[in-house]
C-alpha cells in the first residue's frame, strides 16, 4: 500500500457529485481504516459556464466537466478523480487511466411533472404514452429529445439548465415547463425517492412532484449512466491497489462495451445516440441506437461474451452505422 497514508479524492462541487464523492470516501474509509482520505472540490469549467448560463439549444462538450480534475491528477495534486461515468470522454488524456468503476445505480430515467393538484398538473403515475397531446418537455440532452419525440412527436421540447434540485424548482414554478427528464440514479444519489403513491419525496423535492420511471425499451439511458468512474495516474500501484477494492466486474464489462460502442460512433452525449448493456446468463446483451443527423433512426442489438466487451461495443457501432447508411 502507500508509503503516505494520505490520499486526496478529487470532485466537482455540485450536490451530486458531491454525493458521489462521499459514497467513494466512505467506501474507502471502510475498506482501508489506517488510511487517511480527504475530499477536494474542483471547479470545473463546465460548472462555471453552466452557472453563467448557456445559450438555448447549446450544448456543453462532456469533457469540459472533467478537464480540471483531470489537471488536478497530473499535477499531483489529487490522487484519484471521481466522475459521472457519462460525462467522461472516452478518450483519456496521455497519463491517466480509469482504474475502477462501482456498482451501477439504477441506469434508467424518469419523467417528471406537477399533480393535478398544482396549475396545468395531471394524476400520478402516468406513463409517457398516457399523458395529453401538447405538453412542454424541459430537456438539454439531444438524446432525451430525439427519443421523446419519436415517441410523442405531438410534444415540444425546450431548454433547461441546472442542477438536479434547479431543474424541479422550475418544473414546479415555471408555467411554460410541463414535464422534464433526469437519470433515477441522480435522483437516488440524492436520496430522493418514488413512492408507492407515484410521487418523488426528498429534501428539496417540491411537493406535487409526480415521477414515473421510463423503462429502457422506451428510452435507452446515456452510456455508462448510473455508473461512477474511478479516474488515476498512470503506473500508480498503490491506488490501482486501492481502485480494485473499488471496481464491480460486471458494470465494468457493460459500461466498457458501452464505451466502446461510443467511441466508434464518433459521438458524446451531445450526439443523439444511447446504449445499454447488460449481463445475462453469463452473456453480454446489449442495445444501441442513434438518429443520425437527427432526421434518421438505426437501432440494434448484440449478445456475446464477458471477454469481448470492446468487440461487442465496435460490432454495434457497425450494425447502428450500416442501418443509417
Amino acid at each position: 500500500m502507500p508509503d503516505t497514508n494520505n490520499i486526496r479524492i478529487a470532485t466537482r462541487g455540485s450536490a451530486l457529485a458531491l454525493a458521489q464523492a462521499n459514497m467513494i470516501f466512505a467506501h474507502c474509509r471502510k475498506a482501508f481504516p489506517r488510511l487517511n482520505f480527504e475530499i477536494k472540490i474542483v471547479k470545473t469549467t463546465g460548472d462555471r459556464l453552466q452557472a453563467q448560463g448557456v445559450q438555448p439549444g447549446q450544448s456543453l462538450p462532456k469533457g469540459l466537466f472533467t478537464k480540471e480534475l483531470e489537471v488536478a491528477l497530473v499535477k499531483n495534486r489529487a490522487d484519484l478523480a471521481v466522475h459521472s461515468l457519462k460525462d467522461l470522454p472516452t478518450e483519456l488524456p496521455a497519463g491517466l487511466t480509469l482504474e475502477a468503476i462501482t456498482k451501477r445505480e439504477d441506469p434508467r430515467e424518469v419523467l417528471l411533472y406537477r399533480d393535478s393538484s398544482e396549475r396545468r398538473g395531471f394524476e400520478p403515475g402516468l406513463t409517457i404514452a398516457q399523458l395529453p397531446a401538447g405538453l412542454a418537455v424541459a430537456t438539454s440532452s439531444p438524446r432525451r429529445k430525439a427519443q421523446l419525440l419519436r415517441l410523442r412527436p405531438d410534444w415540444s421540447i425546450i431548454d433547461i439548465r441546472g442542477n438536479v434540485p434547479t431543474r424541479l424548482d422550475k418544473l414546479a414554478i415555471d408555467p411554460k415547463i410541463d414535464a422534464t427528464v433526469l437519470a433515477y440514479a441522480g435522483l437516488r444519489r440524492l436520496d430522493f425517492e418514488i413512492g408507492a403513491d407515484g410521487l418523488l419525496r426528498g429534501d428539496a423535492v417540491p411537493d406535487g412532484t409526480c415521477a414515473t420511471v421510463i423503462e429502457p425499451s422506451d428510452m435507452l439511458p446515456c452510456v455508462a449512466q448510473g455508473a461512477i468512474g474511478i479516474e488515476i495516474r498512470e503506473n500508480d500501484e498503490r491506488l490501482a491497489k486501492l481502485c480494485q477494492r473499488l471496481n464491480h466486474f460486471n458494470t465494468q464489462i457493460c459500461t466498457g462495451a458501452e464505451r466502446a460502442f461510443l467511441s466508434a460512433m464518433g459521438g458524446g452525449c451531445q450526439s443523439p445516440v444511447a446504449a445499454h448493456a447488460e449481463v445475462r446468463r453469463e452473456k453480454i446483451e446489449m442495445r444501441g441506437l442513434s438518429f443520425g443527423d437527427g432526421t434518421q433512426f438505426s437501432e440494434a442489438t448484440v449478445t456475446g461474451g464477458l471477454d469481448e466487451s470492446q468487440a461487442l461495443g465496435q460490432a454495434l457501432a457497425g450494425q447502428v452505422k450500416a442501418n443509417l447508411a
